[in-house]
């Protein structure tokens, strides 16, 4: 899974390459490919802040989404799981058919 961040200039939301550079730079998660070459054209250095914030948000989500997903898994494998037949119980065991299978 990757990370998905939102541009804080334009609103949308983009997948960063996954090492988080560019051919032409590092990836920025503040802002989209298209905002962060506007915005360094303009001469305009991103917030460390807020760069720290968007990459724990999407840590969090990303952690949020796996611990969903393995519990999806979890619940999908236990609901197949059912015994082949009833168990027996005390007073099926008890009486002549339990005497008889015995001596059979």
């Amino acid at each position: 899974m990757r990370f998905i961040f939102e541009c804080v200039e334009c609103g949308g939301h983009y997948l960063p390459p996954e090492e988080m550079a560019y051919p032409d730079g590092p990836a920025s998660p503040v802002w989209c490919a298209a905002c962060q070459g506007a915005m360094r054209a303009a001469g305009v250095q991103e917030d460390p802040l807020l760069a720290r914030v968007a990459l724990a948000a999407a840590r969090a989500a990303l952690a949020g989404r796996a611990a969903e997903a393995a519990e999806a898994d979890g619940r999908a494998a236990r609901s197949d799981v059912r015994p082949s037949r009833p168990p027996r119980s005390r007073r099926a065991r008890s009486g002549p058919g339990g005497v008889r299978s015995k001596l059979g």
